[in-house]
C-alpha cells in the first residue's frame, strides 16, 4: 500500500499526471471516497498525465466518458471514465458497452464509485484509490 497526501488541489492533479505514467493498458483504477473527496480532481490529472486536454467533467449523468489520446502512453490508446454515483444498476453499465473497455489492453479505465459494481470488476486486475480528508489536505491510499 502506498500513502500520498497532497495538500492542495494542484498537488492532487500533480499527483495524478504521475500516477497515469505508471499504469498500462488494460488497467482498471477505482476511485473510492466520499462526495468531495476529489475524485474527479485526481481524473483531471489523470487525464493530463495521459496528454488528454480536453477539460474532464464527472460522467455523473452520462455515466461514462471515453476519450481518445493523441499519443499512445504505455500502450493506453484510449480512456474510459466512469462515475456510477447516479447508476441504478450495474446492467445501465452493461448496456453502454463499458464490459467492452475494461481490461481492453488499449484502454485505461478509471470508476468513480466502483462500490455499486460487483460483477464488472469480479475476477478483474484492479488498483484501488481510497481518497479522504486528512488534516492538511487529501490522503489517497492506493492498493493493488
Amino acid at each position: 500500500m502506498t500513502n500520498y497526501t497532497p495538500k492542495t488541489k494542484q498537488e492532487q492533479i500533480t499527483l495524478g499526471e504521475k500516477l497515469a505514467t505508471k499504469w498500462n493498458g488494460g488497467d482498471i483504477v477505482l476511485l473510492k471516497g466520499d462526495l468531495g473527496a476529489g475524485k474527479t480532481t485526481l481524473a483531471k490529472g489523470i487525464a493530463l498525465g495521459l496528454g488528454i486536454k480536453k477539460e474532464i467533467t464527472s460522467p455523473t449523468f452520462t455515466l461514462m466518458n471515453v476519450y481518445e489520446l493523441d499519443s499512445p502512453v504505455h500502450g493506453i490508446k484510449q480512456f474510459v471514465h466512469v462515475d456510477t454515483y447516479r447508476m441504478d444498476s450495474e446492467e445501465e453499465l452493461i448496456d453502454i458497452g463499458l464490459e467492452d473497455y475494461m481490461g481492453d489492453s488499449e484502454t485505461l479505465c478509471l470508476i468513480e464509485w466502483p462500490e455499486k459494481l460487483d460483477v464488472l470488476i469480479k475476477d478483474k486486475k484492479v488498483i484501488t484509490l481510497e481518497l479522504s480528508h486528512g488534516e492538511n489536505g487529501r490522503v489517497i491510499k492506493e492498493t493493488a
